[in-house]
């Protein structure tokens, strides 16, 4: 165990995953503080050491930075480096030298969870040189990638519906600032009907594989709109622009008989009617007929080996596509956006010249991700949560954020 520190916990999954963090980390000799932001926060978040923000967003900087320095805090625990009130936390985190841990789903699915120092994507420390990367993977083992925990999809839709309806209310929060793009009631009520809609969807993306089979395909993986990986990592304000500068150097650069197909996220509401957006923007790229709506329910493995080559803004998808030895075009600022993984030169050659990636390569990225920047478990299903709880804590524990860390991978 290393020597006692002082742990403050910010927004997390909407799941019962960083108050068992924090029971733990408290068992290990640990000092452990909450901030709840809102009411759903406290749903979460059950025991000793939470306090209420009810102030205003603009007096959070200050508030937080004093609360920092009363509480000596050591380490930051958070999901979602880029929300107002953790980029805050953040800023005044840095000059006291105050550790940053940022979690979400894992790099790597379905049952990883990252942790990694000061944020993820982007705001990665990762190396982005492959001598860099073959370096480091040198001393690593191979990986079971084999899925050990199943998730629940039902807790994590409740979770979430229930702390973001929440939030809604104005007592005893009355301030709090939402990070989401979309108000939470349409967004949910956009989400239950494409579930209940899923089955229709998955034989309609069955349906226009088996038609263009045969076909060169290209796929362009869509990420959330509220995504910050789009809004901040990226030259793009929302999938509406990704996919008009996607079309418009595919118009330019792609075979002439070549298909695009656009594999919606399976979370996406469906607020913005993409098969409408998606045909109006083919047709102003002089596409038409060649641009496809496909459906998100299509399993991802399906939809990545049907196709040529994977485009997309910065999505997790893109690691899974270079597992399967599909060239990839990130558009926006990716941990991939590497020589030798994804595409670095024009992307209008990118359709016609591209490559697949380098086998070797990708084998190096993905061990070094899984033992520097991952743990294994999952934020809302037994028994993969207390694996998570487990692993999250042991690196936590030794300080091990970046550094290959051995007994967190299983």
């Amino acid at each position: 165990m290393s020597a006692p520190r002082r742990f403050l916990f910010l927004q997390g999954p909407a799941s019962p995953f960083f108050r068992k963090l924090g029971d733990r980390l408290r068992a290990l000799g640990h000092t452990v503080h909450r901030v709840n932001l809102h009411l759903g926060d406290r749903l979460f978040w059950r025991g000793p050491g939470a306090t209420d923000y009810r102030g205003r967003p603009e007096d959070w900087p200050a508030w937080i930075a004093a609360f920092l320095d009363r509480h000596g805090i050591t380490d930051l625990v958070l999901l979602g480096e880029q929300r107002f009130y953790h980029a805050a936390a953040i800023a005044a985190a840095g000059p006291r030298g105050i550790t940053v841990a940022a979690t979400d789903f894992g790099y790597t699915r379905p049952d990883w969870l990252i942790l990694e120092r000061d944020g993820i994507g982007a705001a990665s420390h990762f190396p982005r040189q492959a001598e860099a990367i073959l370096a480091l993977a040198a001393r690593l083992p191979p990986v079971d990638f084999t899925p050990r925990y199943p998730d629940s999809f039902r807790r994590l839709a409740a979770g979430e519906v229930a702390s973001n309806l929440l939030s809604l209310l104005p007592w005893p929060f009355p301030h709090f600032r939402s990070h989401f793009v979309h108000h939470p009631i349409p967004n949910y009520l956009g989400s239950g009907w494409q579930l209940v809609r899923r089955r229709r969807h998955t034989a309609r993306a069955t349906a226009l594989l088996r038609a263009l089979h045969g076909q060169e395909l290209h796929l362009h993986a869509m990420q959330m709109d509220n995504d910050y990986s789009i809004r901040a990592y990226s030259r793009f304000a929302d999938n509406d622009q990704a996919m008009a500068a996607a079309m418009a150097s595919f118009a330019r650069g792609a075979a002439p008989g070549a298909q695009l197909l656009v594999k919606v996220h399976p979370l996406d509401p469906g607020l913005k009617r993409w098969p409408r957006r998606i045909a109006r923007l083919a047709r102003a790229a002089g596409l038409d007929g060649r641009v496809h709506f496909l459906p998100g329910a299509l399993p991802m493995d399906q939809a990545i080996l049907a196709c040529r080559s994977v485009v997309t803004v910065n999505s997790t998808l893109a690691i899974r596509a270079l597992q399967l030895g599909r060239p990839v075009l990130a558009l926006g600022d990716a941990i991939y956006q590497v020589p030798g993984l994804a595409w670095q030169g024009e992307a209008d050659a990118f359709w016609r010249d591209a490559p697949p990636p380098d086998p070797v390569l990708v084998d190096a990225f993905v061990r070094a991700i899984a033992a520097c920047l991952q743990v294994r478990g999952v934020a809302f299903n037994p028994p993969g949560l207390d694996a998570a709880v487990r692993n999250a804590a042991a690196r936590l524990d030794a300080g091990a954020l970046n550094v290959p860390m051995a007994g967190v991978l299983g």
